[in-house]
């Protein structure tokens, strides 16, 4: 794929890419979206496009919305929790320490539950600000058709996610105590931070060993953490991996690494006290691609 930078494409990449992996929840999917949407903007004739951010993130929207739809009946028969893929993130900027919940993990499992058409329009209204008439030009469907997604989208996921204000800093504290605790073994510690119903859910793809169901409860994910400090992971003794902390998803998480490999992201879920109520693992190494190419995404 090339264009040049001053190119209405190359100024407004970064956009369609996040819109596409919010809408799937994958990188590569939406690296593949992106893609197909320059194959359409190459045979496009470009005189007849008055509004090229509009009419770029259209495309990109329609072919996220048709990849989901293709790509859902795959992740039904997924071996364990399916978990999106996730992604090394830049909060440089006020506006992205602002909106970083948007792009969070724990947000992006709750999208999943979403149709194509309500999880498009609330990306395109809750994270990017487009109007409701902006929206129906995008996604082809009416500002009526259009509110009443966004309506039904919106109360979905306020019910399984209210919107928690833990803060960049205590994020990142948090998330530094229990990798400590965590690495040590620090049962104590790890109860103090967890919330008494903490969910685990571990993302192995079934081509490594994971936990397939999710973990509840403060002393079972404690334990689950403490035996990992103990024993060898996927093969690899605790002593040689290289473990930090890094900002995936808008967020602080925790990167493993060992003999060479990126072998599993961490990410915490946090309420608005700082307690932990979610962990999301993810160990699949097909999804663990886009942390481990080192590439930083400014959103």
């Amino acid at each position: 794929m090339t264009y040049e930078p001053n190119d209405a494409f190359g100024e407004h990449r970064k956009l369609m890419f996040s819109v596409a992996y919010r809408i799937l929840g994958s990188a590569a999917d939406a690296e593949d979206a992106v893609q197909d949407t320059w194959l359409k903007w190459s045979a496009a004739d470009r005189s007849q496009v008055a509004d090229p951010k509009a009419y770029l993130v259209r495309i990109v929207s329609n072919l996220a919305m048709d990849r989901l739809r293709s790509v859902q009946a795959r992740r039904e028969t997924y071996v364990g929790p399916w978990l999106p893929e996730p992604i090394l993130t830049s909060g440089d900027t006020a506006d992205a320490v602002a909106n970083a919940d948007a792009l969070s993990v724990g947000l992006l499992v709750v999208l999943e539950t979403l149709t194509p058409l309500e999880r498009a329009v609330f990306v395109l209204k809750e994270a990017f600000g487009f109007t409701y008439a902006e929206i129906a030009h995008a996604v082809e469907r009416s500002e009526a058709a259009v509110r009443q997604a966004a309506q039904r989208a919106r109360a979905h996921v306020q019910a399984r996610r209210p919107r928690f204000q833990a803060g960049h800093s205590r994020q990142r504290a948090v998330t530094e105590r229990f990798l400590a605790a965590a690495t040590g073994g620090d049962i104590n510690t790890l109860m103090q931070l967890l919330a008494p119903d903490v969910t685990l859910w571990t993302d192995g793809g079934g081509k490594v060993r994971q936990a397939m169901r999710p973990i509840t409860g403060a002393d079972r994910v404690a334990t689950w953490f403490a035996g990992i400090a103990a024993r060898p992971y996927q093969g690899i003794e605790p002593a040689h991996m290289i473990v930090e902390v890094v900002e995936l998803n808008g967020q602080a998480g925790i990167v493993f690494r060992g003999v060479g490999r990126v072998i599993a992201t961490l990410s915490l879920d946090l309420d608005d006290d700082g307690v932990i109520i979610g962990v999301h693992n993810v160990a699949n190494p097909d999804k663990l691609r886009a942390v481990a190419t080192g590439t930083i995404h400014h959103f």
